[in-house]
């Protein structure tokens, strides 16, 4: 006869991360290790990752760290969870700053303002939280229940990745062309 133990996974966790970029990498690691021993789907925690550095890099860009603490000296509380209805959240919480997060619409050169679009897109719902001591914390519902099957598989709305023709092939554009108003 075999004996069977239940194992006690962690399913959650809350960890300070420093002010700035250097405790991501660590959360990021922390979050992967603790949700593989759980069980939760390799996509699934992908996107939760991807997610918490999202969160991360806006609590260090924009807002202020927990406390008293001077930029860069503090800390901010990244904290995810599978609840006991199955759904990843995923929260980071900062000092507050002097905007409210929100999606951007950044131009295409743009080199920031994509991170809550990202989100929006991997996952199932996200918002925003206040405090009275003027914390704000941006929680994230990565899927709703990570006991699905099918947990982690896009769904039909997500954007899909098209090929665009080869510019050879578009008639009536040479390359040579652009080149010619240059003597």
């Amino acid at each position: 006869m075999a004996l069977v133990v239940a194992q006690e996974v962690p399913t959650s966790s809350s960890m300070a991360v420093p002010h700035g970029p250097e405790g991501v990498g660590e959360a990021r690691h922390r979050m992967r290790t603790q949700l593989r021993s759980g069980g939760v789907a390799e996509s699934v925690i992908d996107d939760a990752v991807l997610i918490l550095s999202e969160l991360l890099s806006n609590a260090c860009k924009h807002g202020r760290p927990l406390g008293d603490a001077l930029s860069g000296d503090g800390d901010v509380r990244a904290a995810w969870r599978v609840d006991p209805s199955g759904r990843l959240v995923v929260e980071v919480t900062d000092g507050g700053g002097p905007t409210r997060p929100a999606p951007a619409t950044p131009s295409v050169t743009a080199h920031g303002g994509r991170g809550l679009n990202i989100i929006t897109a991997l996952a199932d719902d996200w918002g925003v939280r206040d405090d009275i001591r003027g914390e704000v914390t941006v929680w994230v519902v990565v899927h709703d229940d990570v006991h699905d099957p099918d947990a982690g598989h896009r769904r039909d709305d997500f954007a899909a990745r098209i090929t665009a023709p080869a510019v050879s092939r578009i008639p009536g554009l040479d390359f040579a062309d652009a080149f010619d108003d240059m003597d």
